[in-house]
């Protein structure tokens, strides 16, 4: 018996394991990609609360991973543009860190969480 056999019929190669053929199947590199916390959000968003036909669509197809990358790349590039808009907006700097830790560190709570409703607003659950 051979270790491997192509079948034309659906054009996928198949693997000897324990007197079985088994398919070999393979990620594509797309589907490789990390997906961070706006991703999930977005995922969790599609699934279980308003898009559940596009969410199925992109699985099926093979591209869910890769839109969520995606997303998930927008979000974070567009939250970090906004924490430094408005870090130079209220005249947060290192400055004040090293002068007044405390009131710094109030201050980028505020605008983190600030950034992450906007972000969430615009991309996450839009």
């Amino acid at each position: 018996m051979e270790n491997q056999l192509f079948d034309e019929t659906n054009g996928l190669w198949y693997e000897l394991k324990d007197g079985y053929y088994y398919p070999c199947l393979t990620v594509s590199e797309e589907e490789k990609q990390p997906i961070g916390l706006w991703g999930r959000q977005h995922k969790q968003y599609l699934k279980e609360q308003h898009r559940p036909i596009i969410y199925n669509s992109l699985q099926l197809n093979g591209k869910l991973n890769a839109y969520l990358a995606h997303i998930d790349q927008q979000a974070q590039e567009r939250y970090e543009l906004l924490v430094k808009q408005m870090k130079q907006a209220r005249g947060i700097t290192e400055g004040l860190k090293a002068a007044d830790p405390m009131s710094w560190v109030g201050r980028m709570n505020t605008i983190q969480s600030c950034v992450k409703d906007i972000i969430n607003t615009e991309t996450v659950f839009a």
